[in-house]
């Protein structure tokens, strides 16, 4: 059977990117791409990469356009795509790329966001660890209808550190993440902090001193990873670096007293050893972003720093597909029972 799909949001970076993945999906039919201020335009005035959609035209994202496909994908700005909440009642399925739908507390989204608060989805991250027993979050996504994709730099710091939260062998109250990002994360509105003139040749960090809006969001996947209660602080640093896409995450958080280096170890293999797209590297290695470009797998380097009393984890994504798009439809795959790495590829791009 093949599904009936719409993109809203198409014009842009994680909209492209949907379509670009979904395009390679036997069991989908991209029948409906939209936008704003796009709307009217061909698909590849904008997405010039995807000749396979040239045949199609963005249309005005509205509740009538989007209705009646199978499944709907909302690319859209924070804040925008809620207000299609109710329009979409009768979708089979709908997923958001965007934030409004991430978040459990109402005064979490007040804190970062603003505005109306909607309720919280099934959060699209499966192999995020859920509580004690090694249960993960792919059980929630098994025949959900409403899915939150997760936030790219949420989604890397929760995958790096939530085996030793759940496993008891990491302080989660005290949190050290920098991250070297591209820019591609901040979507393709016009802003001088983004231009290439502002940012090649050098770092820029933003969002310093916990402002940046993914930290309830990494408090809150860590906290669902915490077999009991559990105090998750974090200082969280962003740094814009020259390169179009990619995070490198580097994280770091105080060993347990008791906890051995076997002990830490083992709770990241047990958590990912069997995972086709998250990926520990042996023993001394880590990653470049350069080797999950264009592919759905996030690569961890582990690394225990006794000196210092902390277990440093480094994981390296592409913001825009395990990050956002290739989470999303990863996610699709398990709600829709396909096998769950259709249309997605753990082989990166080099050079």
């Amino acid at each position: 059977m093949t599904l009936s799909v719409a993109v809203s949001g198409a014009s842009g970076y994680a909209g492209g990117e949907i379509l670009r993945l979904l395009a390679a999906h036997p069991d989908i039919r991209i029948t409906t791409v939209t936008a704003h201020s796009n709307a009217g335009d061909a698909l590849v005035q904008h997405q010039p990469h995807l000749r396979s959609l040239a045949h199609l035209t963005l249309q005005p994202t509205t509740p009538d356009v989007l209705a009646g496909h199978d499944v709907v994908f909302l690319a859209l700005p924070h804040g925008q795509s809620g207000q299609y909440t109710d329009a979409l009642a009768d979708t089979p399925l709908v997923i958001d790329a965007g934030a409004d739908h991430r978040l459990t507390s109402p005064a979490a989204w007040d804190a970062f966001y603003g505005g109306a608060f909607h309720e919280p989805w099934t959060y699209g991250v499966p192999e995020l660890l859920v509580g004690a027993g090694g249960a993960k979050q792919r059980d929630a996504l098994v025949g959900a209808s409403r899915i939150a994709a997760p936030g790219c730099n949420a989604s890397t710091v929760a995958l790096s550190l939530a085996p030793g939260v759940a496993a008891g062998v990491i302080d989660p109250s005290d949190i050290v993440s920098v991250l070297a990002v591209g820019p591609s994360g901040a979507g393709k509105s016009l802003k001088t902090t983004l231009l290439a003139s502002e940012i090649l040749g050098s770092a820029n960090p933003y969002a310093v001193g916990g402002t940046h809006r993914h930290i309830p969001e990494i408090q809150q996947a860590l906290a669902a990873a915490a077999p009991a209660a559990a105090d998750v602080r974090i200082s969280f640093t962003p740094v814009l670096v020259p390169m179009a896409r990619g995070i490198l995450a580097t994280s770091t958080a105080p060993i347990v007293d008791g906890a051995t280096d076997a002990e830490i170890r083992a709770a990241w293999e047990d958590a990912y050893g069997s995972e086709t797209f998250v990926q520990l590297l042996p023993e001394g290695q880590f990653p470049r972003t350069a080797d999950v470009l264009g592919a759905n797998t996030a690569l961890v380097g582990l690394a225990i720093d006794r000196p210092a009393g902390r277990v440093v984890v480094v994981t390296a994504v592409d913001n825009l597909v395990k990050g956002t798009a290739g989470a999303a439809i990863q996610s699709m795959n398990i709600a829709l029972g396909l096998p769950e790495a259709t249309g997605l590829t753990v082989n990166g791009v080099a050079p």
